[in-house]
């Protein structure tokens, strides 16, 4: 099986550098809504079969070109919502954006039972994004896209891919509209094909940027 994992367009959060995990959440901004139009072509040689989106709008708003243009349903899920904030949304200073990373990416590492200050435990997590991976998987359908956001997608690849550990993946970030491409199932496990577009095997990940305003969750 195919697995694109695509970041929502720009929110009016990204530009403001605010951690905002809550739902619905916001919506695109214009640059936002242009970058999920563009979706469609870009992914056009796919031959995406089914597509899930979280329950946060800006997923939705991003999916929905996407969903025209194949004519196929947009499977809202509560499991593919960003890695929820807990007591550090709606900041942005620089510590609580750093915590909110470290996190997550000591999960991917192997401490998944460590707690957000106020959300969710690695374990808790990943098992909700494992179970909308689950019945992708279990759908039959050769590619699947999941329109959801930039930190879940991050560390759970790094937690669940065989080529892409906890380092790599707090080093590289994910930008709006970014695609992270993996091949696999739930039974066998998962190899990132690309990475934003990036082939693996060709420029090497880690040398992609460093977390910066671009990284930020929502």
């Amino acid at each position: 099986m195919r697995l694109l994992l695509i970041r929502h367009g720009q929110t009016p959060s990204n530009v403001r550098g605010v951690l905002d995990t809550l739902v619905p959440g916001p919506g695109l901004t214009e640059l936002g809504l242009e970058q999920a139009a563009a979706i469609p072509a870009a992914v056009a040689g796919e031959g995406i079969g089914a597509l899930f989106a979280s329950v946060q709008a800006r997923a939705q708003l991003t999916a929905g070109p996407l969903a025209a243009s194949l004519g196929l349903p947009v499977h809202v899920r509560e499991g593919l919502r960003e890695v929820i904030a807990g007591d550090l949304d709606m900041k942005s200073d620089a510590a609580s954006i750093e915590m909110y990373h470290d996190v997550a990416f000591s999960w991917a590492a192997g401490d998944g039972e460590r707690r957000m200050p106020g959300g969710e435990t690695g374990v808790e997590t990943f098992g909700r994004f494992d179970r909308v991976i689950d019945e992708a998987a279990a759908s039959g359908n050769g590619t699947v896209a999941c329109v959801a956001h930039g930190l879940i997608i991050r560390a759970w690849t790094a937690a669940r891919s065989s080529n892409v550990d906890a380092a790599m993946a707090s080093r590289n970030v994910l930008r709006n509209t970014g695609v992270v491409t993996l091949e696999g199932s739930p039974a066998v496990g998962w190899t990132v094909l690309s990475w934003a577009g990036t082939a693996l095997g060709g420029r090497r990940l880690d040398e992609g940027a460093s977390i910066g305003p671009g990284s930020l969750p929502d």
